[in-house]
């Protein structure tokens, strides 16, 4: 069965129905559980007894946001679903929710979020549900804006299911065009089914002190039979990606129905031919005229 993502938008896919399902199943519940402590494990936040703020992307009916209470933290759930924060209210879940879509930017004051989390979310502005959808733009708006509103040296701790390492490296350059410094951690490697991947990114250029935490089962240890229940469709077998801000030659740009100058002269030839009066070529030929002077 195709991942959610690959079969309606967010929105659309959470309606009522699914988000009570989805809140009910025991098995959900347990996964949820256990990424969002690997989050947390990853946040490295410090031990001082002091109540963080913190934000869950793509909260949901508020599961991952439960482990965030339970550690004494205060927290902001953004989600798309109205469906499932309709849920997330019926539960009384400690945090304060809000209706927005993460790929329009977060939309918070800057510098004044202790750190962030976001399971299962990330992957869904890889697809474009409608025609005003650009991916990497929606990927620029969101981690700029998170970037902005973290403060100087809080972490935010993403895990998300790449469809590919194209779709993975998309996400991972956004974030590193964005400022931040970090790489993706990959639990179980070796596991089909357990394998999960988390991009730790900390607010700030990378300094030397500064270094990942590994991937657990990267020594070659077996994960438990729960571990080993939990789905995932990625491949590798990386267990630390640490990437680079470098930012990428810029690709010569196509027009998008694929009639550059070569199919410009052919046809300007086939003219001719005809018997038509066809201007002669020059180095101005098929060049895109400014829309002003």
């Amino acid at each position: 069965m195709p991942r959610p993502e690959f079969q309606a938008p967010p929105d659309v896919f959470y309606n009522e129905s699914e988000a009570r399902k989805y809140t009910t199943s025991s098995r959900i519940i347990e996964i949820q559980s256990r990424i969002s402590e690997r989050a947390l494990e990853l946040l490295a936040l410090p031990n001082d007894g002091v109540p963080k703020m913190l934000l869950d992307i793509g909260c949901g009916s508020g599961l991952s946001g439960e482990t965030l209470t339970e550690h004494g933290h205060h927290w902001i759930g953004y989600d798309i679903s109205k469906s499932m924060l309709d849920v997330a209210l019926e539960r009384e879940t400690e945090g304060d929710l809000l209706l927005a879509d993460m790929g329009q930017g977060l939309g918070l004051r800057p510098g004044v979020i202790d750190g962030a989390i976001s399971i299962s979310a990330v992957q869904w502005l890889c697809n474009a549900d409608k025609s005003s959808h650009d991916p990497r733009l929606r990927l620029k708006a969101f981690f700029g804006s998170l970037y902005r509103c973290l403060a100087r040296g809080a972490r935010a701790v993403l895990q998300f299911y790449a469809d590919n390492v194209k779709q993975s490296e998309m996400i991972v350059t956004a974030a590193m065009r964005a400022g931040f410094a970090g790489g993706v951690v990959v639990d179980w490697p070796h596991s089909s089914k357990a394998k999960k991947s988390y991009l730790v990114l900390t607010c700030g250029p990378p300094s030397v002190t500064m270094s990942l935490p590994k991937g657990k089962g990267e020594n070659g240890e077996m994960c438990s039979d729960d571990d080993d229940n939990e789905s995932s469709d990625e491949d590798g077998n990386r267990t630390v990606g640490i990437y680079e801000r470098n930012r990428p030659k810029k690709r010569q740009k196509t027009k998008k129905n694929g009639k550059g100058k070569d199919w410009l002269l052919r046809k300007k030839e086939q003219m001719r031919r005809r018997g038509h009066d066809v201007p002669a070529d020059t180095k101005y030929t098929a060049r895109k005229r400014k829309s002003y002077f």
